[in-house]
């Protein structure tokens, strides 16, 4: 395969943003991980400023990316500490995932809920009596990242919850 130089490194970077939501943290590994696969031809390469360039054309907006992830894993039923997690991987800027931390933090309830009925989990699946079944439902609502307080809650609930009564 050809080596890549700056035109073919722009083309990359536009097929990428056009395929995929992504911020410029994750744009620019992507294309340095391009050009340690296919080497490199001519001047050295800044794919750092590439995925600047892309956000400056408006092609990457790191906010609105993390705004639609942060809703999309909270969907899925995942707490606050998987989706701070989630954020920092695709390098969204602290200030920006600081700025969504209250919204997430509004929506932990419902998503723990969310986890539980996904999971049959607690009041949601079949009643677990010993001991180690619910510390094993435990562990599972803390790896989904969710608080201790609100895990036990839910897990030691002999009926369905709604947000409501766990606020």
């Amino acid at each position: 395969m050809k080596p890549l130089d700056a035109a073919a490194l722009d083309r990359l970077a536009l097929r990428y943003v056009e395929r995929f939501a992504t911020t410029r943290g994750k744009l620019a590994d992507y294309l340095r991980r391009k050009i340690r696969e296919r080497g490199w031809e001519g001047e050295p390469a800044d794919p750092a400023a590439v995925a600047q360039r892309m956000a400056e054309f408006g092609y990457v907006d790191d906010r609105l990316y993390a705004e639609s992830k942060a809703a999309a894993l909270g969907r899925r039923g995942l707490g606050a500490r998987r989706v701070t997690a989630a954020l920092r991987e695709a390098h969204v800027d602290e200030a920006d995932a600081e700025d969504l931390a209250p919204a997430i933090a509004d929506r932990a309830v419902e998503a723990a809920l969310t986890f539980a009925r996904r999971k049959r989990i607690g009041p949601y699946g079949a009643p677990v009596a010993d001991r180690a079944g619910r510390e094993k439902q435990l562990a599972a609502m803390l790896r989904a990242g969710h608080a201790m307080t609100l895990s036990r809650r839910i897990i030691n609930s002999s009926e369905p919850l709604r947000a409501e009564d766990l606020e």
